[in-house]
């Protein structure tokens, strides 16, 4: 029988996944793709209504894995109508701008396009199901059964060979779970009825700054000019409209600086080493592997570290040297710098060698965290993942251009809270207090700006799979650590004895962040769907060979 593979999702890591899939031209199959929303291809962080048209991805042109075109190319070829409605200037095109989050989903719906007419072209029997949703999975001894509710309401079950779970982020369906306090800033429409008031923003990462400007352009307007001069306009009656952005340490991102692509090969702290480390079952692995990182940053930038005494630095050391300086000063003043430094390495075409190392190796150190025990996991995740994440998290200079703009308008602060304090929500007002140093700060609209969490077995979409064991939550070692999500395999298959490995794949990302921390994105997306695609490649073409046999 010819073998029936089923992708729940279709976001850009099923379609990351497909096009992996096709590039090994494996011998005809039928696919099914079941998507919830209305049209395939965009993905929850680029799909309209839930994204604000200003908000910005951080992902460049230069940096997208190319699927039939680039993204580029795409823009290029695009009329100067749609472009506008993308609010997109023509003469501004370019592979290292960033562009609408909205632009990007319709860049990747159309490669969705075209990936599904190529299957259809090599004699795939195709079946993109939209407005459609699974609801459970049940694993049998001959099939992957989902159960499916239709467009109609009715509940089918619908039986797979290979299943790939892709649905993406997991939040809140409603995300105002009481007045004025919202468990995140998505969908950016919810946010479409708060009043001009104080509001509080719990992080000051992409996430939060994403909810600042949706909230900034509805109670205001930026204007900005082609020579980068950006000015925020509150609207009439808008006096009491003020955002506070709130994290531990009270930073913002940095702008985005300018690096060569693809990355520069390591020296000292290469994925070979970290596997020999790993493979040596040394006791104290993560010091092991920082000193390697340490000799890798010494090399690449010796003034940088010098200046902050890496020698003689352990790795709590390293991590709270790395924020000080930043730590120490204004916010503001400190992004106006940090941007001005930026934009002119860009004019340049200078990599400042220090972030480009540490850019570099955050990828490498992550093969690292699921060998790690409770103690170095919660070290890892508390020190050292907080350096990485702001090196490669780094922002578009627009968005910190808008964020200045805000505060130079009275609209915007930011503020380090530290780890001692209380958001309360108790109380019969709408929104919540900040409960810091015994003292009590009511905000009258409360965001949770933190992004995704890591999630465990209990929050799986799947109940079925959890109850057969087949889903599980990852071991977490010696000693209490942090959620490290569900169990799986490195080529993303549920760990478990009942089923065969090929049935069922999870590219789920809550789900994949405590074993994988730095896995999000496109660039994941491609990562996981050039795994995927090759093992699913070899099921098909092991089917054909074994129905000719018999």
């Amino acid at each position: 029988m010819t073998p029936r593979i089923a992708f729940v999702g279709a976001g850009p890591t099923t379609l990351y996944t497909l096009h992996a899939l096709l590039a090994h031209n494996p011998p005809p199959f039928r696919l099914a793709v079941y998507e919830a929303q209305a049209s395939a291809g965009r993905g929850t962080p680029y799909r309209p209504g839930w994204n604000d048209p200003a908000m910005l991805a951080n992902i460049a042109s230069i940096e997208i894995p190319p699927l039939a075109e680039t993204l580029c190319d795409w823009l290029i070829r695009q009329p100067p109508e749609r472009l506008a409605d993308l609010g997109i200037d023509p003469d501004a095109i370019g592979e290292r701008t960033f562009y609408p989050r909205v632009a990007l989903g319709e860049y990747f719906r159309d490669q969705f396009d075209a990936v599904i007419d190529m299957a259809r072209a090599r004699g795939i029997e195709v079946e993109l199901r939209t407005r459609c949703r699974v609801e459970d999975a049940v694993s049998t001894s001959g099939a992957m059964i989902l159960k499916v509710r239709t467009r109609s309401g009715e509940l089918a079950d619908e039986a797979f060979d290979h299943v790939v779970l892709a649905t993406g982020h997991q939040w809140p369906a409603e995300p105002e779970v009481r007045p004025g306090y919202f468990l995140s800033p998505w969908p950016a429409s919810a946010l479409a009825t708060v009043p001009p008031c104080d509001i509080g923003i719990r992080g000051s990462s992409l996430t939060a700054i994403d909810a600042c400007i949706a909230l900034a352009n509805i109670h205001g307007s930026f204007d900005e000019n082609r020579n980068g001069e950006t000015h925020y306009r509150p609207a009439s009656a808008t006096d009491a409209f003020h955002m506070t952005m709130m994290s531990r340490k009270g930073l913002l991102p940095e702008a985005d600086f300018y690096a060569p692509l693809p990355y520069e090969p390591l020296a000292i702290c290469t994925e070979e080493a970290i596997t020999r480390l790993v493979a040596s079952e040394e006791d104290e692995l993560l010091d092991a592997a920082f000193a390697l990182f340490k000799a890798e940053l010494a090399a690449a930038d010796p003034p940088y570290a010098a200046d902050i005494g890496l020698e003689d630095l352990d790795l709590e050391g390293f991590c709270e040297a790395y924020f000080a300086r930043r730590a120490a000063s204004d916010p503001f003043a400190w992004a106006e710098a940090n941007l001005a430094e930026a934009q002119h390495d860009y004019a340049a075409r200078h990599t400042v060698a220090w972030r480009y190392a540490i850019l570099r190796m955050h990828e490498v150190l992550a093969l690292l965290v699921p060998y790690l025990e409770g103690t170095d996991y919660r070290r890892f995740v508390r020190h050292f993942k907080p350096v990485f994440v702001d090196d490669y998290a780094t922002v578009p200079h627009k968005s910190i251009r808008r964020l200045i703009a805000l505060h130079r308008a009275g609209k915007l602060d930011v503020t380090a809270i530290g780890d001692d304090y209380r958001i309360d929500t108790s109380g019969d007002e709408a929104g919540a207090s900040l409960i810091l140093g015994g003292k009590q700060r009511h905000f009258e609209v409360f965001i949770e700006a933190m992004g995704q969490r890591p999630l465990g077995a209990a929050a799986f979409p799947f109940p079925s799979l959890r109850r057969q064991g087949i889903v599980r939550d990852a071991a977490l070692g010696a000693g209490k650590a942090e959620a490290r999500g569900i169990a799986i395999d490195d080529a993303f298959h549920p760990i478990a004895d009942d089923i065969p490995e090929s049935r069922l794949f999870c590219l789920s990302l809550p789900f994949l962040l405590g074993r994988h921390p730095f896995i999000q994105g496109i660039t994941s997306s491609h990562e996981m769907g050039l795994v995927v695609g090759e093992q699913l490649a070899a099921a098909i073409g092991q089917a054909t060979t074994d129905e000719k046999a018999a």
